[in-house]
């Protein structure tokens, strides 16, 4: 008798369950449903394609547009499917919605759809056209002709190019130093009327810059000033990097000065550019004076310690910059990276103090950091004296305080990822670019696991090239947290929580989780979570004298606290919250210092996935 199958695959019925979770923009389980057919060497029905696309379209996540650019691609070229026009539009539209800088690494999925509307003989609105041109002015590397071919559909369609195109266009032309197609772009945006946007103004300065005339730069923003053109933090930044490239250390200072005294915000940039003139010229003093004056206006920043670093190594000042070195490495605000290390060894190898020069080398070690040429033949020597081995292999393992932050980012929404055997484990870091405090919590993040990352000598060290998204490499040491906070692929709660919360943890949480609301009220979200687990979470908020309040929406709680009840949580957490980002998390309340009153009241009443999400 042969032996019968229990369980057969039933297309159809996956078919209508993954459409139904997808109407109702659960896209993560009607992703299990698409990839459960594709598994069972199906091919998904055009209307699976259609509605998960438009439910990854419709979910505020990082990394939906990713996914939706998968399935759109596989839709076509998996499916054989013929997209409907208003598809394609949308995806053309997320793809651009965000700021250039972050954009433009769309730009092929871009191409492709403008390809497929094209094959498909759908119409191309004119906002394709533009958002394409816009797309390229961003790259690195200009594609002339892809550019002058957009342009010459335009106008076969009878398509004008809005001020948008034309300001695009200054952007890629002044790129390359194309004076006279920048200009042209500039006449016909000055005769489409109206006063022209100050990125105009910003990529002619840069135009004449970048051909080696920069009084002629210098012109154009008199200009704006004489004319009475309103004139924004970008353009002083912009006309400032490029007098101080010369240098004019006059006008830099005079137009650091205007800035300063105008009020407007941020300084970072301004500074920066200032105090690398100083370095470069050799002029100590002012830089000294220079960064104090940024100090009392800014926010701690790496790049403007780094410049000081090196200014007080080059002026031999060695007992001053160790201080400056220690303050970025216990400071998670600004922390270090392999140039400041390489700056301060050079000193310490330079005045032969070779104990701390070889304790800044097994820093390096420890966090992968490359040690500059120049500097490795002496060390070889020094570590040879005392070493059998100069470079001892490095113990893989996180400190205590790693470990903590690891746990508040994993309850906050951080991933993991495992191979096939469960033995080694990826954690996958992931930042909003949008969001000022993920923007500057992931250097902190950066910087903190650096010697774990893929690649990490590979990465950039400024702090505008770190990416949103980076991940470790596989290890089995992440085996831990792999068990305990993601399960089987998915988020969980782990039943020792209770025991875990520790102020820094719920620190962490609360930056890479968690946000102030317009109100002062703070909320943190949770993932993976069940009731039985907010119970256990609440009643460690019960024991710290903390009152909350809980929300479901979909797969997501959230934990918010109301109140005195936030400004006693964030008395709890502040000491491990980040200098810089604290004016972002901070709960505006009036009785900062009266204690929480009532019981402990959670929420479970309403848990259906149609509930509204906290407000931004």
């Amino acid at each position: 008798m042969v032996q019968q199958h229990w369980f057969h695959f039933d297309f159809a019925l996956a078919t209508k369950l993954a459409d139904h979770l997808g109407k109702d923009r659960k896209f993560a389980k009607c992703r299990e449903m698409f990839d459960a057919i594709i598994s069972h060497g199906r091919v998904p029905s055009e209307s699976t394609f259609h509605i998960l696309t438009v439910a990854y379209l419709s979910a505020p996540v990082q990394g939906c547009l990713d996914e939706v650019c998968t399935i759109y691609n596989r839709m076509i070229q998996l499916g054989g499917y013929r997209p409907r026009l208003s598809l394609h539009n949308s995806l053309f539209r997320a793809l651009v919605s965000k700021p250039g800088g972050l954009s433009k690494h769309y730009l092929k999925q871009a191409e492709f759809i403008y390809h497929q509307l094209v094959t498909l003989e759908l119409e191309v609105h004119k906002d394709i056209y533009a958002g394409l041109i816009w797309l390229h002015s961003y790259q690195d590397n200009i594609d002339r002709e892809r550019i002058t071919a957009l342009r010459e559909e335009m106008q076969c369609a009878g398509i004008e190019e809005s001020r948008d195109v034309l300001i695009s266009l200054m952007r890629a032309f002044s790129k390359e130093g194309d004076v006279d197609e920048t200009e042209r772009a500039w006449l016909k945006l000055i005769d489409s009327g109206g006063i022209a946007p100050f990125q105009a103004f910003v990529y002619r300065i840069e135009l004449y810059a970048k051909i080696g005339e920069p009084m002629k730069s210098l012109k154009i923003f008199k200009g704006m000033k004489e004319k009475g053109i309103s004139i924004n933090v970008a353009v002083y930044n912009k006309i400032i990097e490029v007098m101080s490239e010369v240098p004019e250390v006059e006008i830099v200072e005079e137009l650091v000065d205007e800035l300063i005294n105008s009020g407007m915000k941020p300084l970072t940039s301004a500074f920066l550019d200032l105090l690398k003139m100083y370095l470069n010229l050799g002029v100590h003093d002012k830089l000294e004076v220079s960064f104090a004056n940024c100090l009392e206006r800014c926010r701690p920043n790496r790049s403007i310690y780094y410049i000081y670093l090196k200014s007080l190594v080059g002026n031999g000042n060695l007992e001053k910059a160790e201080e400056i070195f220690y303050e970025m490495h216990t400071n998670p605000a600004i922390g270090i990276h392999a140039q400041s290390c390489n700056t301060i060894l050079g000193a310490y190898l330079s005045s032969g103090d070779f104990v701390k020069a070889e304790k800044i080398y097994d820093l390096m070690c420890q966090k992968k950091y490359d040690i500059e040429p120049q500097y490795m033949e002496k060390l070889d020597y020094i570590l040879s004296l005392k070493r059998k081995v100069i470079k001892r292999p490095v113990s893989m393992k996180l400190d205590p305080e790693q470990r903590e932050i690891l746990m508040g980012l994993l309850i906050g929404g951080l991933r993991i990822q495992s191979d096939e055997e469960w033995r080694n484990h990826a954690i996958y870091f992931e930042f909003n670019g949008n969001s000022n405090v993920h923007s500057l919590l992931k250097i902190h993040i950066h910087e903190r696991f650096y010697e774990w990352l893929k690649s990490s000598n590979e990465s950039a060290n400024r702090d505008n090239d770190i990416p949103d998204r980076f991940s470790t490499i596989a290890h089995s040491y992440f085996g831990f947290f792999a068990d305990q906070f993601w399960l089987k692929g998915r988020p969980v709660i782990p039943k020792l929580i209770h025991r875990w919360l520790s102020p820094r943890v719920l620190a962490y949480w609360y930056m890479y989780g968690g946000f102030r609301t317009s109100s002062g009220d703070i909320l943190l979200k949770l993932k993976g979570g069940n009731q039985e687990d907010l119970k256990r979470i609440a009643k460690v908020f019960q024991a710290k004298s903390l009152t909350c309040k809980v929300k479901r929406k979909g797969r997501v709680f959230w934990i918010g606290f109301q109140g005195d009840n936030a400004v006693w949580f964030w008395k709890l957490t502040e000491p491990y919250i980040l200098e810089n980002v604290r004016e972002f998390l901070t709960p505006e309340s009036d009785s900062m210092r009266n204690e929480p009153k009532g019981d402990l009241f959670t929420d479970f009443d309403s848990e259906s996935d149609n509930d509204e999400l906290p407000s931004l």
